[in-house]
Order: structure tokens, then C-alpha cells, then sequence
């Protein structure tokens, strides 16, 4: 009896001990969220580095973002993407062709920052959040790790700045051992964008060839 009291208690301590970090963790994600949500527009550039499964690494694209809310645009060197908050619109600039999908919340977690940082709230465990130096700025990074075996991330890191709380960086660890790393190089949440700037306008694109999959 004795022997089941102390593991209990072990357990118990630990429980707490874990829910103590997570609240630190999550009132950090709580700020950055809430400093994403009320803007009425960002407008952040960013890096991009890839590194496949078998670890070899795609030369980095740097692109910028344009995010008002859960809808957001997108422009990089060989894609454009939209979001207007249901449908996504995918300008492949190689093949002049449009995708139209409605994606799931992970998907559009890999690209939208506001979309990254609402996951915490439901699915993840949090972990304790450290101290370090992330592009020359003294952040708080957290390990989100996913609760269900069937999410497409194995783990998500994420780099607060501690003055701005905004977002510095962001790692992402998918099952199949891709990485994606995200490196904000600049933000600015003094824009107030109109709606249709995150629908896909056909009339500029006349000759691209669109393909609904809905």
C-alpha cells in the first residue's frame, strides 16, 4: 500500500508540476495569439528552409505574407497561395495553374501564423517555455507536441519575442521527418487590408488553367 500511496503522490506532483508549465506556456501563446488577432492587417516578411526525410536541404525562399484574421495571402518565387478564411487558391507560377481547395486546419496551419498559434488552445501538449536568442532578439520558445496520432506534425516550435510577443520563428516537424523553418526577417501590423486581397482574382490570370479540387 505503501508503494502505491508514493507513486501516486509521485504522479500527482508531477501532474502539477506539468500543469504549472503549460499555464506559462499557454498565457505566452495567449499574447501572441491575442497581438495576431486584434491587428487589422500584417504584413511580415519570412525565410524558408526545407529539409526533406533523408535530410537533404532545399535552397531556402524567402516570400511575404499578408494576414488580416484567419485569412492571409501569400507570395513566394514559384507560388502564390489565398486564403479568405474557407477556400485556398494555389498560383503554381511554373505551370500557370490555380488548385482550389478548401483545406483542413493542419494545412493551413503550415503556412497561416495566426492558424499555427490557435492550435495550441485544443491537441497539444505544451511544454515548459525557454529562454534563448532567436535572430538576435531574446524570445520564449515552446515545444507544442500533438495529442492525437493522427496529426501530420510529430512537432511544432515556436519562437516568441518577449517585448513584441510576436512571432520570431517557427519549426515545423512533420511524421514523415520533413522540417520546415519559418525565420520572420521583418513585421509590421499597421496595415488595414480589404478582403478581396485574399480572394484569387481569375481576371488577372487569364491564361491560368484552374483546377477545382473541392
Amino acid at each position: 500500500m505503501k508503494k502505491y500511496i508514493f507513486l501516486i503522490a509521485v504522479l500527482i506532483s508531477a501532474s502539477v508540476a506539468f500543469a504549472q508549465r503549460s499555464a506559462e506556456a499557454r498565457g505566452i501563446l495567449d499574447k501572441a495569439y491575442g497581438a495576431y488577432e486584434n491587428s487589422k492587417g500584417i504584413k511580415m516578411s519570412f525565410n524558408l528552409a526545407t529539409t526533406d526525410e533523408s535530410g537533404a536541404e532545399y535552397p531556402a525562399q524567402k516570400g511575404v505574407a499578408f494576414i488580416k484574421g484567419n485569412k492571409f495571402k501569400i507570395e513566394m518565387p514559384t507560388l502564390n497561395t489565398w486564403f479568405d478564411g474557407k477556400t485556398q487558391w494555389v498560383l503554381m507560377k511554373d505551370f500557370n495553374e490555380v488548385n482550389i481547395s478548401n483545406p483542413s486546419g493542419e494545412e493551413i496551419a503550415s503556412i497561416s501564423p495566426l492558424a499555427l498559434l490557435g492550435m495550441y488552445k485544443s491537441g497539444y501538449t505544451l511544454k515548459q517555455p525557454v529562454t534563448k536568442t532567436v535572430n538576435g532578439k531574446s524570445a520564449f520558445v515552446i515545444d507544442m507536441i500533438p495529442t492525437a496520432s493522427r496529426s501530420e506534425f510529430k512537432d511544432i516550435s515556436v519562437a516568441i519575442d518577449k517585448k513584441s510577443h510576436t512571432i520570431l520563428q517557427v519549426g515545423l516537424t512533420m511524421k514523415n521527418g520533413m522540417k520546415n523553418n519559418i525565420d520572420v526577417l521583418d513585421y509590421n501590423a499597421n496595415y488595414n487590408f480589404p478582403d478581396s486581397d485574399f480572394v484569387f482574382d481569375k481576371d488577372k490570370y487569364p491564361k491560368a488553367e484552374i483546377i477545382d479540387l473541392r
